[in-house]
């Protein structure tokens, strides 16, 4: 693709629902999705109503370079990241990351339009655990994480409530 796609570019499968309160409420500020035109992370989420499967589709500009020619590995990782807390939020778990682990299968080409797939996969009490998976336009893939979160207790999903307001962004767009 020689010119970066737009997030409408970033088209979903059949089935695929687009989460748009979620894609239109992020800001500036967010590192991994908070850039819809800009040269780092372009990301656009879906839902998978048969499994509540948290899905994206992904462009890696040039601002996520780490060896020559090939994304920086933290970019994928914080990317894993945010799906699978999102993916625990979009299911009703208002959580945060205690735990991630990421293992590297493949080096990500910069410019590649990439998919994810997240998904909680338990729940123990105020632990949520989840797990997603990016993959090449090829089908291989480029890394899988898991994860443990936390969920949050009430006065702290209050707070976020403020900072969200604050940031003009709306706290319910995870809901």
């Amino acid at each position: 693709m020689t010119r970066p796609p737009a997030l409408s570019d970033l088209a979903g499968e059949t089935g695929w629902e687009p989460i748009e309160r979620f894609n239109e409420a992020r800001t500036a500020e967010s590192y991994v999705s908070g850039e819809p035109e800009g040269r780092r992370l372009r990301v656009r989420y879906f839902r998978r109503p048969t499994d509540d499967a948290l899905l994206g589709r992904i462009w890696f500009g040039g601002g996520t370079q780490g060896p020559p020619g090939h994304v920086h590995g933290g970019a994928v990782a914080a990317l894993l990241d945010e799906a699978m807390g999102f993916s625990a939020w979009m299911v009703g778990h208002r959580v945060v990351a205690a735990h991630i682990d990421v293992d590297f299968r493949a080096m990500v080409p910069l410019h590649t339009v990439a998919t994810l797939e997240a998904r909680v996969e338990k729940v123990n009490g105020r632990k949520v655990y989840s797990r997603a998976r990016l993959e090449l336009p090829d089908g291989t893939p480029a890394a899988e994480s898991t994860g443990l979160f936390l969920r949050l207790e009430t006065r702290h999903l209050e707070k976020l409530g403020r900072l969200a307001t604050d940031a003009e962004m709306d706290p319910e767009a995870f809901g």
